[in-house]
């Protein structure tokens, strides 16, 4: 099969798969930095006593959790400006993202606290500590450890969904492989490439998140 690639045309293109990968990873950690935002304050809001506040999470995360994401990035491309807002093309994939990926974030956040067991709060408010306190030293440390590694599974699924932004015009690595193949009319050489730098982006998270759970189970021993 190899010997039907053209690698004297694909080496030509490297340097735009170079920036379409560097692309991809700037918007991927700008998005994720976003959804991390996102998700702790739906989180926030979604254990928040307020009832209010805590429909209004609970509405955003499943109005999110259940319609697919390009439907909600078309809804900001083309609904936004119809309705006076007008985003660059990077902003409004870096949005759709960060608005997706952290109703997910949101919820492995929310179990991570419920999973901390009541009596250890219980003995905070025995010991004196204010809410602020309890949160610092016994919920928080203890949530972050156990949501860590699925935090870095939502990471692998948000760099694999900004393949998405090619569709409103964003360069970025998905982008690169159809430029090749439409310019050249390499489809094989163009998507495998593609295909190829998304693997190494996802073995380089898969490492980190396996670095983290080992670190994790010496941390916290069955």
């Amino acid at each position: 099969m190899l010997e039907a690639f053209n690698f004297r045309v694909l080496l030509d293109y490297m340097p735009l798969f170079g920036k379409g990968l560097w692309a991809t990873v700037w918007l991927s950690a700008l998005s994720l930095f976003g959804a991390l935002l996102v998700g702790i304050l739906a989180c926030g809001a979604r254990l928040s006593r307020l009832g209010f506040l805590s429909a209004a999470a609970a509405a955003y995360i499943e109005a999110i959790r259940s319609t697919p994401l390009l439907a909600q990035l078309y809804f900001l491309y083309f609904g936004l400006p119809s309705l006076g807002v007008r985003l660059p093309e990077h902003h409004t994939g870096i949005l759709a993202l960060s608005l997706n990926s952290g109703a997910y974030m949101a919820e492995i956040l929310r179990a991570g606290v419920l999973s901390v067991s009541w009596g250890q709060i219980e003995a905070g408010i025995a010991f004196g500590l204010t809410y602020l306190q309890r949160m610092r030293y016994i919920v928080l440390p203890q949530a972050l450890g156990i949501t860590i590694p699925p935090l870095l599974g939502q990471a692998i699924v948000l760099v694999k969904d900004s393949a998405l932004l090619s569709l409103i015009s964003v360069f970025e690595l998905t982008r690169a492989g159809q430029i090749l193949t439409s310019e050249r009319f390499m489809p094989a050489e163009g998507f495998f490439t593609t295909a190829l730098l998304y693997l190494m982006i996802y073995y380089a998270l898969k490492t980190l998140s396996s670095w983290w759970q080992k670190k994790l189970i010496f941390v916290h021993p069955a």
